[in-house]
């Protein structure tokens, strides 16, 4: 039917709507909401007008979080994040003899120590497979053997960042949201995974592989792939370590294969720095500009932060807030995000290139254990939540709480697996992994939910290694409703 076949009284209302729905896909509207009728036989096209967001101020107090980081080394290869030249990723044997020195930091390992390892790449020359290599060195007269305590390493494509509910029941440790978030939980787990021996024996003078993982790009919808590792490792000597970056060799018949042990040892000798190098981050003593954290490529102090959380020092109990308060406690603070605690959970770094981090940010790998003696002190029985909850990001508390809001910023800022022990309603002992999937300044229901009887304490724990690809910082609340 041609515009003149149409009844007159139809030609004004459907030129509005088709220029109405032009208008909405030149604006981008993802949907031409609704067309309502009128009586006056007029059609009139409705978008839903976009609502303010809403800011919710949390009521309560915020504390900083008891305890300290133990002494523990963490071999921390996190630079560069994005891999397209092979090199060296991050090496602490001594320089001497080394075609780059400056890329050699002279840090030997002995005792307890971690090893993370989080590495990506994309669209490497002819779709290349990268390979990263991790070297041990035992420098001594003796044998040394290096314990494998807890292992785990994933790749992107077998653990990829996806969208997921706030909670997921997690017993079975089938859920996971990224490479970093699944191994750090498996290590929670107690995990060694079977490509990890028990046990490795370096004679005196002699080197050793113990990681040479592949991160294939073929194949994948999109040529874009990425590692994360997290061992846990106990040394009964002196040790070296060395994470290497390596492009696949190839075969005669064209095929690849991974690198041999004396391919990444002619590399640790001979190799430049791997690259591209991160953004240079900002100087600890700088005032002005903005604040660059870096990525991190050397040696942190603290695997673990083990914390009461009581009413003071050297008391037994934490007494739960009043109907409608909270206490939080800050996790993971650092630079520029202390949320009003003014405390800077980041771990020093013992040794670091200079062009990356300044302190390991973020805590990649770090245990939180976490304690709470929850106490009711009154007379009636009080229903208490606990949450692990990502405020918006500020260093001191501009609106005088913790800030919150409707609908949530749309980034996920937590990814990863937490575990909750404590005793039910019904006196029973639970052991629960629960994953976590949080937005930025996300109203959530709560973790846990207990009932308190008059005048009785509780114990709950949390513990959760600090995932890899989250943003810092988070709180942990306790809220009595």
């Amino acid at each position: 039917m041609s515009p003149k076949q149409l009844p007159s009284e139809l030609i004004t209302p459907l030129c509005l709507f088709l220029l109405g729905l032009a208008i909405s896909q030149t604006l981008g509207y993802k949907s031409f909401s609704s067309i309502a009728y009128q009586n006056n036989s007029t059609f009139l096209a409705q978008t839903s007008p976009k609502s303010e967001p809403q800011e919710i101020i949390q009521p309560g107090e915020v504390r900083a979080l008891p305890g300290k980081l133990d002494k523990i080394p963490v071999f921390n290869s996190n630079s560069p994040e994005w891999i397209k030249n092979e090199g060296i990723l991050l090496s602490t044997f001594p320089p001497n003899g080394k075609k780059t020195p400056a890329a050699h930091l002279n840090f030997p390992f002995q005792g307890r120590f971690d090893l993370f390892a989080h590495h990506y790449t994309h669209t490497p020359k002819d779709l290349q497979t990268l390979y990263i290599g991790v070297v041990l060195q035992n420098p001594g007269k003796k044998s040394v053997t290096v314990d494998v305590l807890q292992a785990a390493s994933y790749l992107m494509q077998d653990a990829p960042f996806v969208t997921l509910p706030a909670y997921i029941e997690n017993n079975d440790g089938k859920t996971y949201s990224g490479p970093g978030a699944r191994a750090v939980a498996d290590v929670l787990r107690g995990v060694r995974q079977a490509d990890f021996p028990a046990k490795l024996v370096i004679p005196a003078g002699q080197s050793r592989l113990l990681l040479n993982h592949p991160i294939p790009v073929k194949n994948l919808e999109k040529p874009v792939n990425g590692r994360s590792s997290f061992l846990r490792l106990r040394s009964g000597g002196k040790v070296y370590t060395a994470s290497l970056a390596m492009f696949a060799k190839k075969n005669p018949d064209g095929s690849e294969r991974a690198p041999t042990f004396t391919e990444w040892q002619a590399l640790l000798n001979s190799g430049n720095f791997a690259g591209p190098r991160d953004k240079i981050p900002t100087p600890p003593n700088a005032t002005s500009g903005a604040l660059i954290y870096g990525r991190v490529a050397g040696v942190s102090q603290g695997s673990q932060w083990q914390a009461n959380l009581v009413d003071r020092p050297q008391a037994k109990n934490l007494t739960i807030p009043q109907r409608g308060q909270a206490i939080s406690y800050a996790l993971d603070t650092l630079k520029g995000g202390q949320l009003g605690s003014g405390q800077n959970q980041t771990a020093k770094m013992l040794v670091r290139y200079p062009d990356t981090a300044y302190e390991a940010h973020g805590n990649y790998g770090v245990e939180y254990n976490l304690s709470l003696p929850l106490s009711n002190n009154t007379k009636q029985p009080q229903t208490v939540t606990v949450t692990l909850e990502t405020p918006l990001k500020e260093d001191k508390l501009s609106q005088g709480g913790l800030r919150f809001r409707k609908p949530s910023l749309d980034f996920p800022f937590f990814r990863g697996t937490v575990r909750l022990r404590y005793v039910d309603d019904q006196g029973q002992k639970k052991t629960r992994y629960v994953h976590l999937w949080h937005r930025t300044g996300q109203v959530l229901e709560p973790l846990l939910k207990v009932v308190l009887p008059p005048s009785t304490q509780r114990l709950v724990q949390v513990d959760v290694i600090y995932p890899p690809d989250s943003t810092p910082p988070q709180v942990l609340s306790v809220r009595t409703l």
